[in-house]
């Protein structure tokens, strides 16, 4: 199968899209339900700013959706498939965590991102 650099850059950002952990646990807290900014704050801990700047992401990139109820802005997962995909990667990440974790390259990749953040 061929695929263009394009098509790559694509693919992998889309999974870029899902690394962030904040990110990461709005996805989980939508698969239960549509949520509030309040209660995606309560659900992740994480403050109202960083969940606002994180679903900014999410909603652009098409991960999540948007409704207007009043006052309140609901957000939910935009494609079922989604949930699915979510579901998959931990059904294969939790047969493969230590070497996940493990990983040298990976843990490397993490260190110098949290270095790249600390210096600006």
């Amino acid at each position: 199968m061929q695929f263009t650099d394009e098509q790559i850059e694509v693919y992998t950002k889309f999974f870029h899209g899902l690394s962030n952990p904040t990110r990461y646990k709005i996805i989980l807290s939508l698969i239960d339900g549509e949520k509030n900014v309040g209660e995606l704050v309560e659900d992740t801990g994480y403050s109202q700013s960083l969940i606002s700047m994180q679903l900014k992401c999410l909603k652009w990139c098409n991960y999540v959706k948007s409704t207007k109820d009043g006052k309140n802005i609901y957000y939910s997962i935009a494609d079922e498939r989604i949930i699915a995909l979510v579901k998959l990667g931990q059904n294969i990440a939790e047969g493969n965590t230590c070497n996940i974790c493990t990983c040298e390259i990976l843990n490397n990749e993490k260190s110098k991102l949290n270095e790249e953040v600390q210096n600006e």
